[in-house]
Protein backbone atom coordinates (compact mmCIF):
# COMPACT_ATOMS: atom_id res chain seq x y z
CA UNK A 1 0.00 0.00 0.00
CA UNK A 2 1.62 3.71 -0.49
CA UNK A 3 -0.05 5.52 2.45
CA UNK A 4 0.06 9.72 1.41
CA UNK A 5 -0.93 12.03 3.87
CA UNK A 6 -3.06 15.16 2.13
CA UNK A 7 -3.71 18.38 4.17
CA UNK A 8 -7.02 19.54 5.40
CA UNK A 9 -7.93 22.52 6.76
CA UNK A 10 -5.70 22.73 9.72
CA UNK A 11 -5.33 18.90 9.48
CA UNK A 12 -3.87 16.20 7.37
CA UNK A 13 -5.77 13.00 6.60
CA UNK A 14 -4.15 9.93 5.87
CA UNK A 15 -5.25 7.89 2.62
CA UNK A 16 -4.12 4.03 1.81
CA UNK A 17 -3.72 3.11 -2.00
CA UNK A 18 -2.82 -0.17 -3.31
CA UNK A 19 0.82 -0.28 -5.00
CA UNK A 20 -0.65 -1.81 -8.16
CA UNK A 21 -3.02 1.53 -9.04
CA UNK A 22 -0.70 4.34 -6.73
CA UNK A 23 0.35 6.28 -10.45
CA UNK A 24 2.86 8.72 -8.35
CA UNK A 25 2.49 12.13 -6.79
CA UNK A 26 3.38 15.31 -8.15
CA UNK A 27 5.20 17.26 -5.42
CA UNK A 28 6.64 20.68 -5.18
CA UNK A 29 10.33 20.78 -4.82
CA UNK A 30 9.33 23.42 -2.27
CA UNK A 31 8.25 21.11 0.29
CA UNK A 32 11.84 19.05 0.65
CA UNK A 33 13.77 22.52 -0.33
CA UNK A 34 16.15 23.35 2.83
CA UNK A 35 16.29 26.93 3.47
CA UNK A 36 19.58 28.79 4.17
CA UNK A 37 18.67 30.46 7.30
CA UNK A 38 15.68 31.11 9.42
CA UNK A 39 12.66 33.05 8.59
CA UNK A 40 13.40 36.12 9.79
CA UNK A 41 17.13 36.13 8.46
CA UNK A 42 15.41 35.56 5.31
CA UNK A 43 12.90 37.84 5.15
CA UNK A 44 16.07 40.56 6.68
CA UNK A 45 18.56 39.53 4.04
CA UNK A 46 16.30 40.34 1.43
CA UNK A 47 16.00 43.50 2.23
CA UNK A 48 19.71 44.45 3.01
CA UNK A 49 20.41 43.09 -1.25
CA UNK A 50 16.77 44.64 -3.02
CA UNK A 51 16.53 43.84 -6.59
CA UNK A 52 16.95 46.89 -9.02
CA UNK A 53 15.87 49.30 -5.77
CA UNK A 54 17.27 51.58 -2.95
CA UNK A 55 16.90 49.72 0.06
CA UNK A 56 13.31 50.71 1.97
CA UNK A 57 14.96 52.97 4.96
CA UNK A 58 16.14 55.34 1.73
CA UNK A 59 12.51 54.96 -0.19
CA UNK A 60 11.42 56.08 3.18
CA UNK A 61 12.86 59.26 3.97
CA UNK A 62 11.26 62.41 3.65
CA UNK A 63 7.53 60.26 2.49
CA UNK A 64 5.86 60.77 5.60
CA UNK A 65 2.41 58.90 4.11
CA UNK A 66 3.42 55.42 3.46
CA UNK A 67 1.18 52.62 2.64
CA UNK A 68 1.84 48.80 3.05
CA UNK A 69 -0.36 46.55 0.95
CA UNK A 70 -0.53 43.20 2.98
CA UNK A 71 -2.24 40.03 1.81
CA UNK A 72 -5.98 39.11 3.22
CA UNK A 73 -7.21 35.79 4.94
CA UNK A 74 -7.39 33.49 2.32
CA UNK A 75 -3.63 33.78 1.70
CA UNK A 76 -0.96 32.22 3.60
CA UNK A 77 1.68 35.34 3.67
CA UNK A 78 3.00 34.88 6.61
CA UNK A 79 2.83 38.85 7.43
CA UNK A 80 4.01 38.00 11.23
CA UNK A 81 7.50 37.10 9.88
CA UNK A 82 7.63 39.91 7.00
CA UNK A 83 6.25 42.74 9.15
CA UNK A 84 8.67 42.85 11.63
CA UNK A 85 11.14 43.67 9.01
CA UNK A 86 9.53 46.17 6.65
CA UNK A 87 8.55 48.46 10.14
CA UNK A 88 11.94 48.10 11.14
CA UNK A 89 13.62 49.66 8.21
CA UNK A 90 10.44 52.28 7.83
CA UNK A 91 11.46 53.19 11.37
CA UNK A 92 15.07 53.14 11.14
CA UNK A 93 14.76 55.55 7.30
CA UNK A 94 11.83 57.89 8.72
CA UNK A 95 10.69 57.56 12.51
CA UNK A 96 8.27 60.26 11.92
CA UNK A 97 6.41 58.31 8.81
CA UNK A 98 2.65 56.99 9.19
CA UNK A 99 2.34 53.60 7.85
CA UNK A 100 -1.24 52.39 6.79
CA UNK A 101 -1.73 48.46 5.82
CA UNK A 102 -4.29 48.30 3.52
CA UNK A 103 -5.71 44.72 3.23
CA UNK A 104 -5.80 43.87 -0.46
CA UNK A 105 -9.25 41.50 -0.45
CA UNK A 106 -9.21 41.84 -4.00
CA UNK A 107 -12.91 40.54 -4.79
CA UNK A 108 -13.25 38.50 -1.27
CA UNK A 109 -15.07 39.01 1.69
CA UNK A 110 -13.50 41.19 4.30
CA UNK A 111 -11.16 39.95 6.73
CA UNK A 112 -12.08 40.29 10.33
CA UNK A 113 -9.90 41.33 13.52
CA UNK A 114 -9.50 38.13 14.40
CA UNK A 115 -7.95 37.06 11.36
CA UNK A 116 -5.49 39.87 11.13
CA UNK A 117 -4.54 38.89 14.42
CA UNK A 118 -3.68 35.82 12.99
CA UNK A 119 -1.63 36.82 10.23
CA UNK A 120 0.11 39.45 12.12
CA UNK A 121 -0.38 38.49 15.51
CA UNK A 122 -1.60 40.79 18.69
CA UNK A 123 1.31 43.18 19.12
CA UNK A 124 1.16 44.87 15.58
CA UNK A 125 -2.38 44.47 15.36
CA UNK A 126 -2.61 46.83 18.53
CA UNK A 127 0.32 49.22 17.62
CA UNK A 128 -1.48 52.74 18.08
CA UNK A 129 0.70 53.87 15.66
CA UNK A 130 -0.38 51.89 12.76
CA UNK A 131 -3.57 52.08 10.92
CA UNK A 132 -5.49 48.93 9.27
CA UNK A 133 -7.77 49.75 6.74
CA UNK A 134 -9.80 46.60 4.67
CA UNK A 135 -10.04 47.27 0.92
CA UNK A 136 -13.98 46.92 0.23
CA UNK A 137 -13.99 46.66 -4.33
CA UNK A 138 -17.84 47.26 -3.98
CA UNK A 139 -17.21 51.22 -2.09
CA UNK A 140 -16.87 53.53 -5.45
CA UNK A 141 -16.51 56.08 -3.13
CA UNK A 142 -13.39 54.72 -1.90
CA UNK A 143 -12.11 54.62 -6.02
CA UNK A 144 -10.30 56.97 -7.65
CA UNK A 145 -9.04 56.13 -10.96
CA UNK A 146 -5.76 56.29 -12.37
CA UNK A 147 -5.88 55.04 -15.86
CA UNK A 148 -6.93 53.19 -18.50
CA UNK A 149 -5.62 48.81 -18.63
CA UNK A 150 -4.50 47.61 -22.01
CA UNK A 151 -7.70 45.72 -21.77
CA UNK A 152 -9.43 48.54 -22.02
CA UNK A 153 -10.85 48.38 -18.86
CA UNK A 154 -10.79 51.30 -16.15
CA UNK A 155 -7.69 51.40 -13.73
CA UNK A 156 -10.05 52.11 -10.45
CA UNK A 157 -7.80 51.49 -7.18
CA UNK A 158 -8.26 52.00 -3.72
CA UNK A 159 -7.56 55.81 -2.39
CA UNK A 160 -5.11 55.18 -0.01
CA UNK A 161 -3.11 53.67 -2.35
CA UNK A 162 -3.61 55.98 -4.78
CA UNK A 163 -2.89 59.41 -2.70
CA UNK A 164 0.22 57.20 -0.48
CA UNK A 165 3.73 58.79 -0.66
CA UNK A 166 5.17 55.59 -0.93
CA UNK A 167 2.94 52.40 -1.79
CA UNK A 168 4.67 48.93 -1.17
CA UNK A 169 3.71 45.69 -0.08
CA UNK A 170 4.31 42.27 1.07
CA UNK A 171 3.49 38.84 -0.40
CA UNK A 172 4.36 35.22 -1.92
CA UNK A 173 4.88 33.80 -4.96
CA UNK A 174 3.00 30.53 -5.59
CA UNK A 175 1.95 28.96 -8.96
CA UNK A 176 -1.50 31.12 -9.94
CA UNK A 177 -4.33 29.07 -11.95
CA UNK A 178 -4.84 31.79 -14.55
CA UNK A 179 -2.25 34.93 -13.59
CA UNK A 180 0.78 32.66 -14.04
CA UNK A 181 2.15 33.28 -10.81
CA UNK A 182 0.74 35.36 -7.41
CA UNK A 183 2.65 37.72 -5.87
CA UNK A 184 4.35 41.22 -7.22
CA UNK A 185 1.84 43.30 -9.33
CA UNK A 186 -1.21 41.23 -8.07
CA UNK A 187 -1.09 42.98 -4.97
CA UNK A 188 -2.44 46.38 -6.98
CA UNK A 189 -5.12 44.26 -9.46
CA UNK A 190 -7.07 42.52 -7.90
CA UNK A 191 -5.58 43.33 -4.44
CA UNK A 192 -6.77 46.95 -3.87
CA UNK A 193 -8.48 47.67 -7.06
CA UNK A 194 -12.16 48.42 -7.67
CA UNK A 195 -14.69 45.59 -8.59
CA UNK A 196 -15.44 47.25 -11.62
CA UNK A 197 -11.39 46.70 -12.65
CA UNK A 198 -11.07 43.50 -11.07
CA UNK A 199 -14.05 41.97 -13.64
CA UNK A 200 -12.54 43.74 -16.54
CA UNK A 201 -9.46 42.19 -16.03
CA UNK A 202 -10.77 38.70 -15.39
CA UNK A 203 -13.00 39.07 -18.22
CA UNK A 204 -14.12 35.47 -20.46
CA UNK A 205 -11.87 36.24 -23.18
CA UNK A 206 -8.66 36.77 -21.23
CA UNK A 207 -9.56 33.76 -18.83
CA UNK A 208 -10.35 31.34 -22.13
CA UNK A 209 -6.76 32.47 -23.32
CA UNK A 210 -4.27 29.76 -23.46
CA UNK A 211 -1.82 31.75 -21.85
CA UNK A 212 -4.08 32.39 -18.79
CA UNK A 213 -2.46 29.29 -17.27
CA UNK A 214 -0.15 28.38 -14.59
CA UNK A 215 3.48 29.39 -14.45
CA UNK A 216 2.43 31.22 -17.63
CA UNK A 217 3.84 35.12 -18.07
CA UNK A 218 4.78 35.73 -21.40
CA UNK A 219 1.62 36.37 -23.61
CA UNK A 220 -0.51 35.90 -20.19
CA UNK A 221 -3.41 39.40 -21.23
CA UNK A 222 -4.45 39.19 -17.14
CA UNK A 223 -0.93 39.56 -16.12
CA UNK A 224 -0.50 42.44 -18.63
CA UNK A 225 -2.88 44.49 -17.18
CA UNK A 226 -1.89 43.80 -13.64
CA UNK A 227 1.70 45.07 -14.68
CA UNK A 228 0.24 48.15 -15.74
CA UNK A 229 -1.79 48.93 -12.56
CA UNK A 230 1.56 47.95 -10.43
CA UNK A 231 3.20 50.97 -12.48
CA UNK A 232 0.67 53.76 -12.19
CA UNK A 233 -0.03 52.74 -8.96
CA UNK A 234 3.35 53.42 -8.52
CA UNK A 235 4.17 50.11 -6.27
CA UNK A 236 7.23 50.99 -5.09
CA UNK A 237 8.76 47.69 -3.46
CA UNK A 238 7.65 44.66 -2.67
CA UNK A 239 8.91 42.24 -0.01
CA UNK A 240 7.96 38.64 -1.69
CA UNK A 241 8.09 34.56 0.32
CA UNK A 242 8.59 31.61 -1.36
CA UNK A 243 6.50 28.85 1.14
CA UNK A 244 7.27 25.23 1.84
CA UNK A 245 4.32 22.62 2.78
CA UNK A 246 4.22 24.00 6.61
CA UNK A 247 3.70 27.67 5.23
CA UNK A 248 7.44 28.36 6.66
CA UNK A 249 9.28 30.89 4.34
CA UNK A 250 12.31 29.15 2.58
CA UNK A 251 13.09 32.33 0.28
CA UNK A 252 12.30 36.07 0.14
CA UNK A 253 12.95 38.17 -2.25
CA UNK A 254 12.57 42.18 -1.81
CA UNK A 255 13.02 45.19 -4.40
CA UNK A 256 11.68 46.33 -7.63
CA UNK A 257 8.29 45.21 -8.26
CA UNK A 258 8.51 43.63 -11.03
CA UNK A 259 11.99 42.60 -11.07
CA UNK A 260 12.08 41.23 -7.61
CA UNK A 261 9.06 39.18 -8.35
CA UNK A 262 10.40 37.86 -11.80
CA UNK A 263 13.43 36.60 -9.59
CA UNK A 264 11.11 34.62 -7.48
CA UNK A 265 8.73 33.83 -10.21
CA UNK A 266 11.75 31.73 -12.01
CA UNK A 267 12.67 30.27 -8.72
CA UNK A 268 8.93 28.87 -8.12
CA UNK A 269 8.98 28.25 -11.99
CA UNK A 270 12.09 26.11 -11.15
CA UNK A 271 11.38 24.57 -8.25
CA UNK A 272 7.20 23.56 -8.63
CA UNK A 273 7.49 22.54 -12.49
CA UNK A 274 6.47 18.37 -12.36
CA UNK A 275 6.26 16.32 -15.32
CA UNK A 276 2.25 15.19 -15.91
CA UNK A 277 1.69 11.70 -14.94
CA UNK A 278 -2.01 10.65 -16.49
CA UNK A 279 -4.44 8.66 -14.68
CA UNK A 280 -8.07 8.00 -14.49
CA UNK A 281 -7.78 9.43 -11.18
CA UNK A 282 -6.63 12.33 -9.60
CA UNK A 283 -6.58 13.51 -6.07
CA UNK A 284 -5.55 16.59 -5.35
CA UNK A 285 -6.10 19.64 -2.85
CA UNK A 286 -5.88 23.32 -2.14
CA UNK A 287 -2.79 23.25 0.07
CA UNK A 288 -4.73 23.11 3.57
CA UNK A 289 -5.59 26.50 5.68
CA UNK A 290 -6.00 28.96 4.41
CA UNK A 291 -6.70 28.56 0.47
CA UNK A 292 -9.31 25.47 1.45
CA UNK A 293 -11.79 27.80 3.29
CA UNK A 294 -13.72 27.53 0.34
CA UNK A 295 -15.10 26.07 -3.04
CA UNK A 296 -14.20 29.47 -4.84
CA UNK A 297 -10.65 28.83 -3.71
CA UNK A 298 -10.15 25.10 -4.37
CA UNK A 299 -11.04 25.81 -8.07
CA UNK A 300 -7.43 26.26 -8.14
CA UNK A 301 -6.25 23.12 -7.01
CA UNK A 302 -8.47 21.32 -9.17
CA UNK A 303 -6.28 22.99 -12.23
CA UNK A 304 -3.97 21.01 -11.25
CA UNK A 305 -5.74 17.66 -11.63
CA UNK A 306 -7.09 18.89 -14.78
CA UNK A 307 -3.49 19.10 -16.31
CA UNK A 308 -3.05 15.35 -15.42
CA UNK A 309 -6.10 14.04 -15.32
CA UNK A 310 -7.32 11.69 -18.27
CA UNK A 311 -10.08 12.89 -20.61
CA UNK A 312 -12.96 11.60 -19.52
CA UNK A 313 -11.55 11.00 -16.06
CA UNK A 314 -12.43 11.61 -12.11
CA UNK A 315 -11.13 14.63 -9.95
CA UNK A 316 -11.27 13.98 -6.43
CA UNK A 317 -10.87 17.33 -4.47
CA UNK A 318 -10.08 17.19 -0.77
CA UNK A 319 -10.21 20.77 0.57
CA UNK A 320 -12.12 21.03 3.70
CA UNK A 321 -14.51 24.50 2.46
CA UNK A 322 -15.72 25.76 6.26
CA UNK A 323 -16.43 29.11 5.32
CA UNK A 324 -18.75 27.16 2.38
CA UNK A 325 -18.62 28.09 -1.37
CA UNK A 326 -17.13 31.41 -1.11
CA UNK A 327 -19.16 33.32 -3.86
CA UNK A 328 -23.04 33.70 -4.08
CA UNK A 329 -22.59 34.31 -7.98
CA UNK A 330 -20.17 31.25 -8.29
CA UNK A 331 -22.35 29.05 -6.57
CA UNK A 332 -25.76 30.81 -7.95
CA UNK A 333 -24.14 29.64 -11.61
CA UNK A 334 -24.01 25.70 -11.32
CA UNK A 335 -27.41 25.81 -8.75
CA UNK A 336 -29.59 26.38 -11.04
CA UNK A 337 -29.09 23.35 -13.26
CA UNK A 338 -28.20 25.31 -16.38
CA UNK A 339 -26.37 22.64 -18.90
CA UNK A 340 -22.93 23.39 -18.71
CA UNK A 341 -22.06 23.58 -22.25
CA UNK A 342 -24.80 26.92 -21.61
CA UNK A 343 -23.12 27.85 -18.86
CA UNK A 344 -19.66 28.45 -21.05
CA UNK A 345 -21.58 29.20 -24.28
CA UNK A 346 -23.03 32.20 -22.05
CA UNK A 347 -19.62 33.26 -20.53
CA UNK A 348 -17.98 33.00 -23.84
CA UNK A 349 -20.62 35.40 -25.39
CA UNK A 350 -20.17 38.22 -22.41
CA UNK A 351 -18.14 41.38 -23.74
CA UNK A 352 -15.28 42.34 -21.15
CA UNK A 353 -17.06 45.14 -20.11
CA UNK A 354 -20.46 42.58 -18.94
CA UNK A 355 -18.45 40.54 -16.45
CA UNK A 356 -20.10 39.77 -13.66
CA UNK A 357 -18.87 39.06 -9.82
CA UNK A 358 -17.13 35.36 -9.78
CA UNK A 359 -17.26 34.84 -13.48
CA UNK A 360 -13.82 33.88 -13.92
CA UNK A 361 -13.97 31.08 -11.26
CA UNK A 362 -16.96 29.98 -12.61
CA UNK A 363 -15.95 29.61 -15.95
CA UNK A 364 -13.03 27.64 -15.18
CA UNK A 365 -14.79 25.43 -12.95
CA UNK A 366 -17.02 24.89 -15.75
CA UNK A 367 -14.14 24.21 -18.21
CA UNK A 368 -13.22 21.42 -15.48
CA UNK A 369 -16.55 20.29 -15.05
CA UNK A 370 -17.21 19.74 -19.10
CA UNK A 371 -14.22 17.38 -18.93
CA UNK A 372 -13.94 15.18 -15.57
CA UNK A 373 -16.65 14.36 -13.18
CA UNK A 374 -15.56 15.80 -9.91
CA UNK A 375 -15.84 14.62 -6.29
CA UNK A 376 -15.09 16.41 -3.56
CA UNK A 377 -14.40 15.56 0.07
CA UNK A 378 -15.40 18.12 1.97
CA UNK A 379 -16.71 19.95 5.58
CA UNK A 380 -18.93 22.01 2.84
CA UNK A 381 -22.59 21.07 3.13
CA UNK A 382 -23.59 17.91 1.12
CA UNK A 383 -26.55 19.39 -0.46
CA UNK A 384 -24.15 22.78 -1.57
CA UNK A 385 -22.02 20.09 -3.57
CA UNK A 386 -24.56 18.07 -5.27
CA UNK A 387 -26.26 21.69 -6.20
CA UNK A 388 -22.95 23.17 -7.76
CA UNK A 389 -23.06 20.07 -9.83
CA UNK A 390 -20.63 17.59 -8.29
CA UNK A 391 -20.20 15.01 -6.29
CA UNK A 392 -20.25 14.16 -2.41
CA UNK A 393 -18.10 12.16 -0.68
CA UNK A 394 -17.14 11.77 3.32
CA UNK A 395 -14.22 10.27 2.94
CA UNK A 396 -11.29 9.48 0.56
CA UNK A 397 -12.24 5.90 -0.02
CA UNK A 398 -15.53 6.73 -0.51
CA UNK A 399 -14.45 8.85 -2.92
CA UNK A 400 -12.72 6.72 -5.03
CA UNK A 401 -15.24 3.67 -4.45
CA UNK A 402 -17.33 6.63 -5.95
CA UNK A 403 -14.75 6.85 -9.22
CA UNK A 404 -14.78 3.50 -9.61
CA UNK A 405 -18.52 3.45 -10.48
CA UNK A 406 -18.19 5.93 -12.79
CA UNK A 407 -15.25 4.27 -14.75
CA UNK A 408 -17.07 1.18 -14.59
CA UNK A 409 -13.60 -0.22 -13.30
CA UNK A 410 -11.80 -0.67 -9.97
CA UNK A 411 -8.27 -0.80 -11.02
CA UNK A 412 -7.87 2.39 -12.66
CA UNK A 413 -4.57 4.17 -12.07
CA UNK A 414 -4.33 6.75 -9.46
CA UNK A 415 -2.28 9.97 -9.60
CA UNK A 416 -2.12 11.71 -6.34
CA UNK A 417 -1.55 15.68 -5.65
CA UNK A 418 -0.78 16.74 -1.86
CA UNK A 419 -1.07 20.38 -2.83
CA UNK A 420 -2.61 21.48 -5.93
CA UNK A 421 -1.37 24.79 -5.60
CA UNK A 422 2.29 24.31 -5.36
CA UNK A 423 2.56 22.64 -8.59
CA UNK A 424 3.03 23.68 -12.16
CA UNK A 425 2.23 20.66 -14.14
CA UNK A 426 4.09 20.41 -17.38
CA UNK A 427 3.38 18.57 -20.64
CA UNK A 428 -0.06 18.66 -20.29
CA UNK A 429 -2.68 15.45 -21.57
CA UNK A 430 -4.47 15.36 -24.48
CA UNK A 431 -7.29 13.37 -25.89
Amino acid sequence: MAIVELPFGREKISVDIPDSRFNGILMSGAHSYQAEGKEEELVKKAMEHPIHSPRLKELVKGKNNIVMIASDHTRPVPSRVIAPAILAEIKEGNPQAKLTILIATGFHRSTTREELIDKFGQEIVDRTDIRFVIHESQKDEDMVFIGTLPSGGKLLINRIAAEADLLLSEGFIEPHFFAGFSGGRKSVLPGVSSGVTVMANHCSEFIDSPYARTGILEGNPIHRDMIYAAEKAKLAFIVNVVLDENKKVIKAYAGHFNDAHKEGCRFVDQLSGVDALPADIVITTNGGYPLDQNIYQSVKGMTAAEATCKPGGVIIMVSSCSDGHGGQSLYDTFAGGEDKNQIMKRFLDTPRDKTVPDQWEAQILCRILLKYKVIMVTRAPKEMILNMQMDYADTVEEAISMADHFLGRADGKITVIPDGVSVIVRNRCVS
